[in-house]
């Protein structure tokens, strides 16, 4: 293997890579800017390959990527297609269980990037050998917002969870980072999703009389925290809560892995080529994609091989390093395959901030601070 840093010249090599998106059926979303594109995560990819190739193109490596958009019920057979082809690094865009069934079907010579679940369980019971999660869990989500509101001193929380399965999940990642970062939530409500339109007259119906009434009589609280994963009320909240509050989590100060308003640290120059390349903004899908064909990249780049084995082992070793537009080089956890990396806050205008917030402190790195740490880790897959 080939030091890191050290550009060595090597045999001509052909690496595919496969991008696999499961599609399901979305309700319209509230607000018509929230629309997803037809090339979501796609348009990620092609720069990302793009990026490969101008590295590879002086060392003889050359990149080549299959996109596949698929139904949940597919996802297995697409998978094998795939695998049978030859690709041996397939880059999957969708819900945790079907990351999860995909991973499986791929086999342990295929290593599978996961460019869009938040599962905690991912990254911890339910991990695999050849599972590597480039999208943040919701841990570290749920994580960088509480430390941003433990370091404004907003720590009394109203937290309002949705009724369906993700907004439950995402709920208890709330809670646990309370919990761990000392805040205390002190009123706890579920928003019952009873169907119905969004967007026409009980829309309205919805702001102007039930979001004030599910709200009033909550006890003193600094902040409304919003678990809304399913998109039904969360951005309501705003002006619209009975007393006067921020709000944070699905609406207000929300936590991304990227988003078209973030400009520091060189992100600028590169959103200017992913919206020339693609003719609209980037979404965190988007980054999620691109960025784990540049892993790919640069472990091929700094191990001169395009062996899974040979790459599994670098991108796991102190070796590893890549820069991300984020200020700081993000690195894999050994542990569970998750990617360290910092979590913007934005109001959808500008970066409010980024975590890990100044102060939050951690032996090993402050983006340990974010997510499951390696002594809570339930994650078995990894120790060999």
């Amino acid at each position: 293997m080939a030091l890191a840093g050290a550009l060595t010249p090597a045999a001509a090599m052909d690496i595919k890579v496969g991008i696999l998106r499961i599609d399901y059926p979305v309700l319209v979303p509230i607000s018509r800017y929230d629309r997803k594109p037809d090339d979501l995560g796609f348009a990620g990819g092609k720069l990302g390959d793009e990026d490969n190739q101008t590295t590879g193109s002086f060392l003889g490596q050359t990149y080549s990527t299959v996109t596949v958009a698929t139904p949940p019920e597919n996802a297995e057979a697409a998978t094998r297609k795939l695998a049978e082809e030859g690709i041996k690094y397939l880059v999957v865009l969708g819900h945790g269980e079907d990351v999860l069934r995909v991973a499986d079907a791929a086999g342990p010579d295929v290593l599978v990037f996961n460019a869009s679940a938040p599962d905690n369980i991912l990254r911890d019971t339910e991990c695999r050998a050849n599972l590597f999660h480039v999208a943040p869990s919701r841990a570290m989500l749920a994580d960088a917002v509480a430390q941003f509101l433990v370091w404004k001193k907003w720590n009394r929380w109203f937290l309002i969870e949705g009724s369906h399965p993700a907004d439950k999940k995402l709920g208890e990642a709330y809670r646990r980072s309370a919990a761990k970062f000392g805040a205390k939530i002190v009123d706890d409500r579920v928003f019952e999703d009873t169907g119905g339109s969004r967007r026409a007259d009980s829309g309205y119906v919805l702001v102007q009389r039930q979001i004030p009434v599910f709200t009033q009589g909550a006890a003193d609280h600094d902040v409304i925290v919003a678990a809304d994963e399913s998109d039904v009320f969360a951005l309501y909240l705003p002006f619209h809560a009975w007393d006067p509050r921020p709000v944070a989590g699905s609406a207000g100060l929300r936590p991304v892995s990227f988003h078209a308003a973030h400009e520091a640290w060189g992100a600028t120059q590169f959103q200017r080529r992913f919206e020339k390349l693609a003719g609209r903004y980037m979404q965190s899908e988007d980054y999620n994609t691109w960025l784990a064909l540049r892993v790919i990249g640069e472990a091929v780049t700094r191990t001169g091989s395009a062996d899974p084995k040979v790459l599994r082992a670098y991108l796991l070793s102190d070796a590893f390093e890549l820069a991300a537009f984020k200020g700081q080089k993000v690195t894999f956890r050994s542990w569970n395959g998750q990617l360290r990396q910092p979590i913007l806050l934005t109001d959808s205008k500008i970066t409010v901030s980024v975590s890990p917030q100044e102060g939050f402190l951690h032996q090993r790195s402050p983006l340990d601070t974010l997510g499951i740490d390696k002594p809570e880790s339930a994650c078995k897959a990894f120790d060999s």
